[in-house]
Parts: structure tokens; C-alpha cells; sequence
């Protein structure tokens, strides 16, 4: 028997799960194949949710899925729209045996299969030989009406030189599906389609392949994005180099990268989806090049930008679409596309890295931001979610990068973000659990669910996990096992927890060393119980720059409790969009001791975990505090006023707060003013 603390599991391969072969840098852990873990608890909640809600009846609903879109022929586009859609749908019907989504799922993997030409392409004609000439129809991009488009598009360059280039960021989301469907299944079909697909790709002349953002050839944005984003095919590459060991696909990986579009300034890139899915390109690049510089490159540039844009809890950015001068407070918020591409960068860099600090990111944003961007039922969405933000309505006004309707709930009109929520909850449970290089399981993040894996020599065994986790930090793993056998688990330890504590059968264990895990290595039985204990506490997180203040416990931020009175403003009555309005005051700042907060604030309320705990009514968890209302706090163009610096003096009288955990709220308040008294406090200016 082996208990002590590490700071990862060690690179290796395991010998039932494919990872990185010579030639590439070995990995810590990988992801394990579809299926293999099911959600239990609220997350099974979420899934059987999305079933029935906006994402499993979106075929129904979005025109960019009619039979008509390019991915099942013809001439329209099939863009990062069905793609983005098709990945997370897949991997839905899966983890719930669904019969229909099962059934949609299967006509799509055929009729993507079934697209490949001779020469190795697949996907939409469309997008095989775009012209230099303005190429793109207003009807086939959001916004929705030649009107719209235009206005967005005033100077677009006209060059019709006859050359063309192939975008192949499409394919670079839908291989996301291929791949997840032949873990799954084992299709025979799967590994020769990539292999013709790929040398393709290869085959690109250097004029047509990943065209810089200086190229003004191409008045279609689209065809360049594919340019920001191409670091995205580096792991379809590094998955198909491990199962055929051909050196020229580390060529093409080469070729790949080198192309990935530079820095758009020192923040490495404006826009808010870009800049998730960028940050994780040096480390994923790493696994072919062996320099762990690049490993530093992509902290830094994360680090940097979210020094100065996230100001504000749990990972979120003030990146409405595009950062801009000024716009720096948390009234400015990420977009729903970001929310699932950070997730998926944290996926591949904690495989890499064997880094528990990418979990924590990713229980960050999911828990406290990905949860209030969709209504409780999971029918509709909005674009942008912010940690100060008091009011959800369709007016235009709202002080955003994008014009138009933003943070109202629809299941209509949000393009991308409409079709990439899919990703979101199923990509989650698929991550909680991973295959260790040394043959044993890591629980790398925290749920109700079942895994069933090989272990050791073979031994499939499967282990129960049976937690209200983040809400409560116990968790019970029963192992079930038909013989007795030895492999090391890893229990991840929160990088908010101070003192993780565990038992095994009920004797509490001992622990050595430090690190971001515990390793647990024995011979196992059937019905062993390991019993992980992660305290919870309250916190402050103090912003810098004004002096606002979050409050913390565990993995969730929370929220001032804002009572909810949703209107609808659109849609039909089975599919409404939805506007919410503050029912209560909101404009409070907390009067609070930094050092001390657990003076005055406390958990005052629990409830049984629901299996839709995201919401108000269902919140498990409420907290109090002592405030005082802000008078000259409030909204300009629909939008709340920035932070002012703290602290903030109110003679307004001390009143018992109610705290929510931040995805349960759909209105919100989590950065709060300080109140304060003395020379230094200040009063609130509503000239400002």
C-alpha cells in the first residue's frame, strides 16, 4: 500500500488506452473512450435535459441544420455551425441511449463519411474552393437579413483574381465527432478516411493553405479564421500518428502550426473564442517539439489576459465578441463559444501537463458561468454572460462589442454559440475521470458518475462515484471489482482546498508529500469504499483594480440573490425568448472585514441536490452577508454602470443579504462594491 500526495501522475503509456507513441512527448493521462463514464446525480439532470431542450431538438429548429446545409451535399455551406453542433449532439446520444438522437446521430456520421471525395476531401463543396471575390451570402449568416449583414460589412474587398483557397476549419471541428464515434464504435471506416483526408491537406499549395490575416484576397471573413484556429487539428493529427505511426503526419503537424496566424497584439488575440482556443496551441504543439518553453509561452499569454480582462470570478473575461480599451468591467461578459472551447483547452492541456490547475479551471468556468448562460430548461440561451449583471432584456442598447440582441434568452438566433452549447455538459462528464500512463484511473474532476476502465493488466473494474459535489465536498468511490487487483487511483486536490482528508473502509489514511493529487495505490477488492473529504470555507477574492470583492466557497462564486420576473419577447410557445427583470434590489456593497469574512457571512440554508440544481428556487446552497444599498448605483443603456473604487461610502441602512451560487443566478452581482466609513471611503458618483 501506497498513500501520499504528488504533484501528477508520471508520463508513460498506458496498455489499454492509446496515448502518445515515439515520436511525440509522452502524456500523463488521457481521456477515456465514449461511453466509458455515465453521469449520475444533477449532471445525468443536465443530460436528460438537453435531450428534449434547445440542443437535442436543434435540427428542428436551426435552418443552418435543414437536410439542405452542405455537410449532405449540394451547394450551400456546411460550416463550424453543424459541426459544432454535430460534436456535442454525438457524444449526447451516446451518454443517454437516446433512441432518436441515436438515430440522427448515425445519419449524420454516414452522410460525412459518405462526403469524401476521391482526392481525400470531405465535408461541404462550398468550402472546398473559395474564390478571392466576395463569395458570402447575407441569408446564410447570422445576422439573419441582407440589411443586417451589410451594415456589418460596409467595406468589403473585391478582388477577383481567380485564385481560391480551401477552408478547413469546418473540418476541424467535425473530426472532433469522427474521432469521439470511432472510440466508441471502432468503425473500420474511420482511420483510412482521415489518412485520405489528411493528405490532402498536404497536397494544399502553400498559396491556398491557411491564408494570413493580411491576405486581401478574401472578402469572406470566414475563410480566415480557419488561420487563427488551425492549432485545433494538431490533436486529430497526434490521435491518427498514434494508431499509424506515419512520420508525415508530424510533418503536416509542422505545417499546421507554422501557420497558426501570429499575435494580434500583445494580448495575443481580441477576439473572445479565438483567444480560449489559442492560449492552448504552445502546449499542444509541445507534444511534437519537446520544448517546454512552449508550454510557459501559453500560460503567459493566458495569464497576461486574464490579469487585465478577468477581473471578475472563476475564469471569465470581459471579452464581449472583442476586448476593448476601457471595457474592463464585469458588466462586460464571455461569450457562451469561449465557455466550452476554454473547457476543451484545459481537457488536452491537463492530459499534456498532467496539471491539476487545469480541472480547477475548467470547474471555474462550467460551474459558475456555463450553467446560468441557458434557462433552467435548457430551451434557450444568450450570447453573453456577465458576473454584474442585474437585467437580461432584447433591447440593442446594452454596452457590447456586437449590436443587437445579446443577453435575452432564445433558442433562435444565437449562431455559433446556439449550435457549440452542445459541447458543454456532455464534453464534462466524458472528462471527469481519465486513463493514468501507469494504468490506473484519475478522478481529475468531481460528479455523480460511474466510470468502468482497465486497469493494470486488463482487469476491467468499475467504480461508483456518489458525491453532491461542487455544493458539498464529500465524495464516496465504491470500487466493484470480480478479482482482486493492484493500480494506483489519483483523487485530484483542489487548489482551494487546504486540507483534503480520506479513509479507505472507513480507517482514515495518513498522508506524505505534497502535490495536486492524491495517490492511492493497493490491492484492490470488490465493494472497497475510499471516502474524500474536501473542507469548504469562505473567501474573499479582493480585485485589484477597484477593490471589489467575490465571495468564495469551494469551486463556486457566489451571487447576490436577485429575485426573477421573466417576460417572453419572442419566439412561439413551445420555443419562447425569454427577458428577466430584477424583481428586487440589487445595487448593494458588502460590509465585510477582508481578513475576517467568515465574521459575518455564513451558510444559512441547504437543500437536497436537485437534478436541476441551477436555479434559484433550487439553489442548495444559500449564504448571508451584511450590505447597504448603493444609491447612485444603476443602469445606463440597459446596462449595469461599472464598478467605482472601493471602498464605497452608504448611509443606507445595513440590511441580510441572500447569496446564491453564481450558476444558479440568472441575474447577478458577484463582484460587490466594499462599503466603508472613514477618510478613505468614497461616495458613489452618478456623473461618472
Amino acid at each position: 500500500m501506497v498513500y501520499q500526495r504528488v504533484a501528477k501522475p508520471p508520463v508513460g503509456v498506458n496498455s489499454h488506452y492509446l496515448m502518445n507513441q515515439a515520436g511525440l512527448e509522452p502524456q500523463h493521462m488521457t481521456r477515456l473512450p465514449l461511453g466509458s463514464v455515465q453521469a449520475g446525480g444533477w449532471l445525468a439532470g443536465q443530460l436528460t435535459l438537453m435531450v428534449d431542450g434547445m440542443v437535442g431538438r436543434l435540427d428542428e429548429l436551426s435552418r443552418f441544420l435543414s437536410d439542405e446545409n452542405g455537410w449532405f451535399g449540394g451547394d450551400n455551406p456546411g460550416w463550424e455551425e453543424q459541426a459544432y453542433w454535430f460534436r456535442g449532439f454525438h457524444d449526447l446520444a451516446v451518454l443517454t441511449g437516446d433512441e432518436r438522437l441515436l438515430a440522427i446521430a448515425q445519419r449524420w456520421i454516414e452522410a460525412v463519411l459518405a462526403s469524401q471525395d476521391e482526392d481525400g476531401y470531405f465535408g461541404a463543396p462550398y468550402h472546398k474552393s473559395v474564390p478571392s471575390e466576395a463569395h458570402a451570402r447575407p441569408q446564410d449568416y447570422w445576422p439573419a437579413t441582407p440589411e443586417e449583414f451589410a451594415a456589418r460589412n460596409r467595406n468589403p474587398r473585391q478582388h477577383a483574381t481567380g485564385e481560391t483557397c480551401v477552408d478547413i476549419w469546418p473540418h476541424m471541428v467535425m473530426l472532433d465527432a469522427i474521432i469521439s464515434h470511432h472510440e466508441h464504435t471502432g468503425d473500420e471506416r474511420v482511420i483510412p478516411f482521415m489518412q485520405r483526408f489528411f493528405r490532402f491537406c498536404a497536397a494544399i499549395p502553400d498559396g491556398q493553405f491557411m491564408p494570413q490575416r493580411s491576405d486581401n484576397r478574401f472578402a469572406d471573413w470566414k475563410v480566415l479564421v480557419q488561420t487563427d484556429r488551425s492549432g485545433d487539428m494538431l490533436p486529430h493529427i497526434y490521435w491518427l500518428y498514434n494508431r499509424t505511426g506515419e512520420d508525415w503526419l508530424l510533418e503536416l503537424a509542422d505545417r499546421f502550426y507554422d501557420t497558426i496566424a501570429p499575435p494580434e497584439s500583445e494580448w495575443l488575440d481580441h477576439h473572445v473564442v479565438n483567444l480560449a482556443q489559442r492560449v492552448g496551441y504552445p502546449g499542444s504543439y509541445y507534444q511534437r517539439a519537446g520544448d517546454k518553453s512552449l508550454l510557459d509561452r501559453g500560460e503567459y499569454y493566458y495569464r497576461q489576459f486574464i490579469g487585465t480582462w478577468g477581473q471578475q470570478p472563476r475564469g471569465a473575461y470581459a471579452a464581449d465578441e472583442r476586448i476593448r480599451p476601457g471595457k474592463v468591467d464585469p458588466r462586460q461578459g464571455i461569450e457562451t463559444c469561449a465557455m466550452v472551447e476554454l473547457a476543451k483547452t484545459w481537457y488536452h492541456l491537463g492530459e499534456t501537463t498532467g496539471d491539476a490547475l487545469y480541472a480547477d479551471r475548467t470547474e471555474d468556468i462550467m460551474l459558475n458561468h456555463f450553467a446560468a448562460a441557458q434557462t433552467p430548461d435548457l430551451k434557450a440561451l444568450h450570447y453573453i454572460t456577465a458576473s454584474n449583471q442585474p437585467q437580461l432584456d432584447a433591447s440593442e442598447n446594452h454596452d457590447l462589442y456586437n449590436k443587437g440582441r445579446q443577453v435575452c434568452y432564445s433558442p433562435w438566433i444565437y449562431r455559433c454559440c446556439q449550435h457549440n452549447v452542445a459541447m458543454g455538459w456532455p464534453w464534462y462528464v466524458r472528462n471527469l475521470w481519465k486513463a493514468s500512463a501507469d494504468n490506473g484511473l484519475v478522478a481529475w474532476m468531481y460528479g455523480a458518475s460511474t466510470v468502468r476502465a482497465q486497469v493494470n493488466k486488463g482487469v476491467e473494474v468499475t467504480l461508483d462515484e456518489t458525491t453532491d459535489y461542487p455544493f458539498d465536498g464529500a465524495v464516496r468511490l465504491t470500487l466493484h471489482t470480480e478479482s482482486a487487483v493492484t493500480f494506483p487511483l489519483y483523487l485530484r486536490v483542489p487548489d482551494w482546498c487546504a486540507d483534503p482528508r480520506f479513509t479507505i473502509n472507513g480507517q482514515a489514511c495518513d498522508l506524505s508529500g505534497e502535490g495536486g493529487y492524491l495517490r492511492l495505490e493497493r490491492t484492490w477488492a470488490d465493494g472497497d469504499e475510499v471516502v474524500l473529504d474536501l473542507p469548504m470555507s469562505i473567501a474573499l477574492t479582493r480585485w485589484p483594480r477597484n477593490g471589489s470583492l467575490s465571495v468564495d466557497r469551494g469551486p463556486l462564486s457566489y451571487s447576490l440573490w436577485i429575485a426573477e420576473r421573466w417576460q417572453r419577447c419572442g419566439g412561439d410557445d413551445t420555443w419562447p425568448e425569454w427577458e428577466v427583470f430584477p424583481a428586487s434590489a440589487w445595487n448593494y456593497g458588502l460590509e465585510v472585514d477582508p481578513d475576517n469574512p467568515q465574521a459575518t457571512i455564513s451558510v444559512t440554508e441547504t437543500r437536497p441536490v436537485s437534478d436541476q440544481p441551477w436555479t434559484l428556487e433550487d439553489a442548495p446552497i444559500e449564504m448571508t452577508a451584511q450590505g447597504r444599498r448603493i444609491a447612485g448605483w444603476g443602469l445606463t443603456d440597459e446596462t449595469v454602470d461599472p464598478l467605482q473604487d472601493s471602498p464605497i461610502a452608504s448611509d443606507a441602512p445595513l440590511e441580510t443579504l441572500t447569496l446564491v451560487p453564481l450558476g444558479c443566478a440568472r441575474l447577478r452581482i458577484a463582484c460587490f462594491p466594499r462599503i466603508g466609513s472613514g477618510p478613505g471611503a468614497r461616495e458613489w458618483k452618478t456623473d461618472n
